[in-house]
């Protein structure tokens, strides 16, 4: 059993819920090693045909673990303390955020909270975000000295185009889920307490489409907006 989420499945939609809240739902080698696994068995299970994932507590993911940086208060130690930290740990979100778009069945990021950095990285591998209201997106990575690309920060680019991407990326701007609902990058926007009935309610008008036409075209966007895969 996964010690940092939640897996749960009700007949065709399977939902994956971090479960680190006293941490912000942050992540870590060992986080992202799990939810690869979990990732490969919704994969292999030819039942699921809608994927949820959500975030317990205030965040759906608060992004990198910050430990290594923890205490240190000199500013260009803390940055390079992170860098050094976060190297691998982002070619795990990569691979993670890869594996989420190779998925046959549809994807929902219902999104609970703050989505920071590889939090943020990972929603927008989803074919559907539905967010709260007070949801707040953003990506700290620059202002701590590691630069933000690969198959993410493609998606990302694509849903919001060059400028607000530049703004988002390398400025650091906090976006709240209203303003990226005007933007286009989250499809729904809900009071909290209706999160995952909207999630829910979504996955339903999925499942009414015929499964192989809706894959297809699913993989046909996802070609034309991520390109070759990185990872």
């Amino acid at each position: 059993m996964p010690e940092d989420f939640l897996f749960e499945k009700d007949g065709p939609v399977t939902t994956i819920t971090f479960n680190r809240p006293e941490r912000r739902n942050c992540m870590n080698r060992q986080v992202m090693a799990e939810l690869e696994d979990l990732l490969r068995e919704v994969r292999n299970d030819r039942e699921t045909r809608i994927m949820v994932m959500t975030g317990t507590g205030k965040a759906f993911s608060a992004g990198a673990d910050m430990a290594a940086a923890k205490g240190i208060s000199d500013p260009q130690e803390r940055i390079r303390a992170f860098a050094a930290n976060n190297g691998g740990g982002a070619r795990m979100v990569g691979r993670c955020f890869d594996q989420i778009t190779r998925l046959d069945c549809l994807t929902i990021a219902a999104v609970n909270g703050y989505a920071v950095g590889g939090g943020w990285a990972l929603a927008a591998a989803f074919d559907f975000i539905v967010a709260v209201e007070e949801a707040e997106f953003w990506v700290p990575e620059v202002e701590l000295g590691a630069a933000f690309t690969g198959g993410p920060a493609l998606a990302m680019a694509a849903r919001l185009g060059p400028w607000r991407a530049k703004e988002a990326m390398i400025l650091c701007r906090h976006f709240k889920a209203r303003e990226l609902y005007d933007l286009g990058m989250v499809n729904r926007v809900v009071k909290p307490g209706d999160l995952m009935a909207a999630a829910r309610t979504l996955a339903d008008e999925l499942m009414k489409l015929p499964r192989k036409a809706a894959t297809r075209t699913k993989h046909f966007v996802d070609g034309i907006f991520i390109g070759p895969r990185l990872y």
